[in-house]
């Protein structure tokens, strides 16, 4: 859409004034699994404008902005857009609709109405644009596929289509796609649990007897620091266009390395080791047992886990490798097989501890509040 592009000349008074001298970046879904990282990764350089919707990040290292993606200028006033231009050396949209359970309306809403707006920003700043996709926009949705999981395919349209406006802007910078982001490489620590750490929890505790999946179809997934280090580099060098796979390509694990991997992990917590989930092709799971299961006497339960299986992996799975940029110039470096694996292991470990500190903090009695009594 047409832009007014004239930079404004208005008081700075709506944030706080700068800390220092060093560029400002701007940063949505600064709360999510990569965001998260991203703070890390980039907090040493450069002073941090992080927008939120409602909860605090708590984080001291990062200023903060209240705003809404599914609104024209994330809600502020054109005023407040415009003070906001002035102070706006860089820019990365990561923010997001990601929960497939929403109405398919609001997840394009916000994943397009929201990169339109953080463009919007970066033209009017004179900043570079870095738009976070994901790698699954590989994926085209068959139009079974949209009726029968209408919030995943509404989420790679919608991812496919802040690419294309990415691409139509002209504004410098890059567009990155990572695949599954798994927790750091090191500690296993990941802001939020997710579907990953969600299913490899299930298949740890013998909770998954089926998968849909071939044993040897890939599940890319890239430890974030691998990936929030690429980004930081993408956004050190300047790099002013292109496209960024932030990928394992060739590296990634099969299924049933995945499989095995929790089942082992599952001997080391002294756990009866669990059976190797039954792998079924996608195509039969999707033409076959998912319109069986509405007439079975499986409990909801049931049928509701499976069918979250089958949409993890109607967007997730590749039999193909995706094309790295990872180890390139001026993006990071890239991860062996032997790395993921071992990163895989670190989520493991990570998931074993936040749930027995759950299962602690539930045991715990609740503390006495004092009464006050009047003298």
């Amino acid at each position: 859409m047409p832009r007014d592009l004239s930079r404004p000349t208005a008081s700075l008074s709506a944030l706080p004034s700068p800390r220092g001298t060093r560029p400002t970046l701007l940063l949505t879904g600064g709360s999510g699994v990569l965001g998260r990282a991203l703070i890390d990764e980039l907090a040493p350089d450069y002073d941090l404008l992080c927008v939120r919707r409602n909860r605090s990040l708590g984080d001291p290292r990062i200023r903060q902005i209240e705003g809404d993606l599914r609104a024209p200028r994330l809600g502020l006033s054109p005023r407040a857009w415009y003070e906001l231009a002035l102070r706006v050396d860089v820019v990365i949209h990561s923010g997001a609709a990601t929960n497939w359970h929403l109405p398919p309306e609001e997840i394009a809403r916000t994943n397009t109405l929201g990169t339109d707006s953080m463009l919007d920003l970066a033209a009017r700043a004179d900043a570079p644009f870095y738009l976070v996709s994901t790698a699954f926009v590989a994926n085209t949705p068959s139009e079974e596929d949209r009726r029968r999981f209408p919030g995943a395919a509404a989420y790679l349209d919608s991812k496919a289509r802040a690419e294309q406006l990415t691409r139509d802007s002209g504004v410098p910078g890059a567009i990155v796609r990572p695949s599954v982001v798994m927790g750091d490489s090191v500690t296993g620590r990941i802001a939020d649990e997710q579907g990953l750490t969600k299913t490899i929890g299930a298949m740890v505790l013998g909770q998954v007897p089926v998968l849909p999946g071939a044993p040897e179809a890939r599940i890319d997934m890239v430890p974030q620091d691998y990936v929030s280090r690429a980004i930081g580099a993408l956004v050190r060098g300047g790099v002013g266009g292109g496209e960024y796979w932030l990928t394992a390509g060739r590296e990634a694990v099969e299924l049933r390395e995945i499989a095995d991997t929790c089942a082992e992990f599952a001997v080391r917590l002294g756990l009866p080791r669990p059976p190797r989930p039954r792998l079924i092709p996608v195509e039969t799971v999707h033409r076959l047992l998912l319109p069986m299961l509405a007439g079975t006497a499986l409990s909801g339960s049931v049928r509701q886990r499976f069918r979250y299986y089958a949409e993890l992996l109607l967007v997730f799975q590749r039999e193909l490798p995706f094309d790295s940029s990872l180890g390139e110039p001026d993006c990071g470096s890239r991860p062996t097989h032997a790395d993921i694996r071992a990163a895989l292991v670190r989520n493991l470990e990570r998931w074993s501890d936040d749930r027995s500190a759950r299962s602690t903090a539930r045991r715990r009695p609740a503390a006495q509040t004092p009464t006050e009594v009047a003298s």
